[in-house]
C-alpha cells in the first residue's frame, strides 16, 4: 500500500491548495526576530537536569550533530517507535528529501521521497494529551483559560488547571507548541497513519499545532538543522541522517554528556520573566531559551 506523507495542516490557515502525491501549502513568510532581551547572569549548578538517556535521539548528520530530548509525556506512542527504530539503526543512511526554508526538514523514509515507511504498524494520532497535577508542568504565562507552559524542553500550552474539578479524570487537555527544534511526526491524509517519517521545525509554525504529533525537540544543533538543502522535494538529496542512536545504547565511553537547564529552576524562572517583559504582548514560549551543554 502506498504512503503519501504530507504537511498538509497549514491548509486552514492558508490559502487552500490541491493536494497529492508530495504535494503541501507553502508556509507563510516569517517575519523578522525582534531584538533579544538584556542578558541574564549564567546558571548555577542547580540549575541543570540530566536528561534520561532513553528519551535522547542522537543524530549524526552529514551537516553536524543533532540532539533530541523526546517527550513520551506528550506522545508516548510515537516516542516508543522511534526509541524502537532507532535502536534497530532504522533511520541511519536516510535523507531529508523534503525541506522548506521558515518551516521544517523532513525525513525517516527508507525510499527517501516520502512515500515509504517501515514494517511497524502506523500509530494513531497523539496530537493532544492529558495533563494532570502531578505531570511537571513549569508555567510560563497564565492566560486565566489557558497555561503556556514547559515540559522538560519542550513548550505547551493547556486548559487552565482549573478546569481540572469539572472534568471525569480530573485532568486537562495539553498540547504541544510548534516551536522551532521541535520534532514532529509525518502523516497523510488519515489521522492515524503516522509510521517512520518525521520533521525538525525550523522555524515556529504554530499552523501544525493539535493536527501533528509532536515528540521531542531538538535540544542541541538547530545550526546542523537549518544547514539542510532546501528543495520541495529536494533535486537529487545528499544531506542525510548518518547515524541515530539512543543515547543510553552508545557506550559509556563514546557516550556525549548532555545537560539542560532545569524549567523547575530559579535561573529559568528569571529567565522567562526577562523575556516576557521584554516583549509584553507579543511573548511567545518560541521566545524563551533553553540553554544546553554538550560534552
Amino acid at each position: 500500500m502506498k504512503h503519501t506523507f504530507l504537511l498538509a495542516a497549514c491548509v486552514a490557515a492558508l490559502a487552500a491548495v490541491p493536494l497529492g502525491a508530495g504535494a503541501a501549502p507553502k508556509p507563510s513568510p516569517v517575519p523578522a526576530a525582534p531584538a533579544k532581551p538584556t542578558a541574564l547572569a549564567p546558571p548555577g549548578p542547580t540549575d541543570w537536569r540530566t536528561p534520561n538517556p532513553n528519551d535522547v535521539l542522537v543524530v549524526d548528520t552529514n551537516k553536524g550533530r543533532i540532539i533530541v530530548e523526546m517527550t513520551p509525556e506528550s506522545a508516548p506512542k510515537h516516542v516508543e517507535q522511534v526509541r524502537a527504530l532507532a535502536h534497530e539503526g532504522f533511520y541511519d543512511g536516510l535523507r531529508f528529501f523534503r525541506v522548506i526554508d521558515k518551516f521544517m526538514d523532513q525525513t525517516g523514509d527508507p525510499q527517501n521521497t516520502g512515500q515509504g515507511g517501515s514494517s511497524k504498524p502506523n500509530i494513531p494520532a497523539e496530537f493532544t494529551f492529558r495533563r494532570g497535577p502531578d505531570l511537571p508542568f513549569v508555567m510560563a504565562a497564565d492566560q486565566t483559560v489557558a497555561e503556556i507552559s514547559f515540559i522538560k524542553s519542550l513548550p505547551v500550552m493547556s486548559q487552565s488547571m482549573a478546569l481540572g474539578a469539572m472534568t471525569k479524570d480530573q485532568k486537562v487537555t495539553a498540547w504541544p507548541l510548534y516551536c522551532q527544534g521541535v520534532m514532529g511526526m509525518a502523516r497523510d491524509d488519515n489521522l492515524d497513519s503516522g509510521n517512520s517519517q518525521f520533521f525538525f521545525m525550523r522555524w515556529p509554525y504554530p499552523a501544525l499545532e493539535k493536527r501533528y504529533t509532536a515528540w521531542g525537540r531538538v535540544i542541541s544543533g538547530l545550526d546542523a538543522v537549518r544547514a539542510v538543502k532546501i528543495g520541495e522535494p529536494v533535486e537529487d538529496p545528499q544531506d542525510r541522517m548518518e547515524h541515530v542512536r539512543v543515547l543510553a545504547d552508545i557506550p559509556e565511553k563514546d557516550r556525549p554528556k548532555v545537560r539542560v537547564i532545569d524549567p523547575k529552576g530559579p535561573w529559568f524562572k528569571t529567565q522567562i520573566e526577562r523575556v516576557r517583559a521584554a516583549k509584553g504582548a507579543d511573548f511567545s514560549a518560541c521566545d524563551v531559551e533553553i540553554p544546553v551543554e554538550v560534552k
